[in-house]
């Protein structure tokens, strides 16, 4: 008589480098024949990457582990990521949890259920962050058109707001020629779309004479892989050198997310940021000059400690005079263990909601001039899916484009002219 196959489930919070480490712990358990199902079905083991970024996403851990306990009251429950590693106390008191693993054992973690012992109590394997320098590469799988992979970890920077040096530990990488065998090896799947992603991925090589501009040109000789995207890239990395090579590459998109904040200088030099408006706009205007049509993402944070009505309004004059094409807004969540923490004069709760809420408008409005500005053009759209009868892509610019239903050409690239916008898509037709 055959032994059942024990199955297992993942649940993924936060950042992209979660959810590629997510898929290279989940292969592991593929390989030893379990079975993976999906996170609301029933399972004998639960895993939950956490992110730690703001109190919600603790809140959102806790709520995933009361799902699974109440899917399968007898499933052992594991949870790993940044929450794991910053408060594992807190989470061993948690009803249902069995192990905690931090940064440097959540690879491990097979190895560690196979040992687990029945007990009322957590086990916590949790390292001192400083003790952590190893690089474990990791890609997400699942989508056959895109994959996230890794190739940095860690921060060398101390934000005031930031847990995630905390978390992650120090800036670590692979050499150019490990991370080039991952990424052929991708190559041989069905992936067309690379993105490159880490905690902060301009200072890839710290430590190893290389440098992220080095890895991008080597990434760019690639055969099989028709597109790469830079994630996010820090203002103050992000050199010409960099923005002139992804003019003359056909792999790297005309597509960068560069991470802002704040649009007063008061408060950027609160948050120990690396530079200032002035050398942001720069960057900005460098972009726009050599890569007119280039798409540009933009981080925000509001509500920081000490940012008066004053402080806001510069931020949203300067977003709003900026030529970004849209924005991911973040409300300041205080975390015990950072230095703003500390900080007085704290924003109310209300006046945080109302001022993201404001920028989040803003957004749109920024997105939808930018798509404006791409309509009547033609562009090349590399298709992801199909929903509600059109299949569904981004343009080389990061534009959502839609058309009717053709599934054939669902992970292919086709040219397509770009027609008009319809709510947060462009409608589109094959050239």
């Amino acid at each position: 008589m055959s032994t059942p196959t024990k199955q297992v489930a993942f649940h993924t919070l936060g950042c992209k480098l979660n959810f590629s480490e997510t898929s290279v712990i989940s292969k592991e358990f593929i390989k030893y024949g379990f079975e993976q199902v999906k996170y609301k079905e029933k399972a004998d083991i639960y895993v939950i990457n956490t992110c730690s970024v703001t109190e919600n996403a603790n809140k959102e851990a806790r709520k995933f582990i009361r799902k699974a306990k109440r899917t399968n009251p007898n499933s052992v429950i594991a949870i790993i990521g940044c929450y794991a590693q910053l408060k594992p106390k807190e989470i061993s008191k948690i009803k249902g949890v069995d192990i905690i693993l931090g940064a440097e054992e959540k690879f491990n973690l097979l190895k560690h259920l196979d040992k687990l012992s029945i007990s009322p109590k957590a086990t916590i394997l949790n390292s001192k962050i400083e003790n952590i320098n190893e690089f474990i590469p990791s890609f997400s799988y699942g989508e056959r058109t895109r994959s996230y992979l890794k190739v940095q970890d860690g921060c060398n920077y101390n934000c005031t707001f930031c847990t995630i040096p905390l978390a992650r530990g120090i800036s670590r990488s692979n050499s150019i020629k490990e991370t080039l065998k991952v990424a052929n090896k991708l190559a041989e799947s069905e992936v067309r779309e690379i993105v490159l992603t880490g905690v902060n991925i301009g200072d890839f090589g710290q430590g190893k004479d290389e440098t992220f501009l080095q890895l991008i040109t080597e990434m760019d000789k690639i055969k099989n892989i028709d597109r790469i995207r830079i994630s996010s890239i820090e203002p103050n990395l992000l050199n010409e050198k960099i923005i002139k090579f992804c003019l003359k590459s056909k792999k790297f998109m005309p597509h960068f997310h560069i991470p802002l904040q704040s649009g007063s200088n008061k408060i950027l030099s609160m948050m120990k940021r690396r530079y200032n408006l002035d050398l942001y706009s720069r960057r900005i205007k460098t972009i726009k000059s050599i890569i007119p049509d280039c798409c540009i993402g933009v981080d925000v944070l509001v509500g920081f400690p000490g940012e008066s009505e004053s402080d806001f309004l510069d931020t949203y004059h300067y977003l709003n005079e900026l030529p970004v094409s849209y924005f991911h807004v973040f409300t300041y969540s205080e975390r015990e263990d950072t230095e703003a923490f500390k900080y007085g004069d704290i924003v109310p709760i209300k006046t945080r909601s109302k001022r993201s809420k404001m920028l989040r408008i803003l957004s749109e409005k920024k997105r939808r001039h930018f798509y404006n500005e791409q309509l009547g053009r033609k562009r090349p759209v590399l298709f992801e899916s199909i929903k509600e009868g059109y299949v569904i892509g981004h343009t080389d610019n990061y534009v959502k484009v839609k058309l009717k239903d053709k599934s054939k050409i669902i992970n292919t690239i086709k040219h397509v002219n770009l027609l008009e916008i319809e709510n947060a898509e462009v409608f589109a037709e094959i050239a």
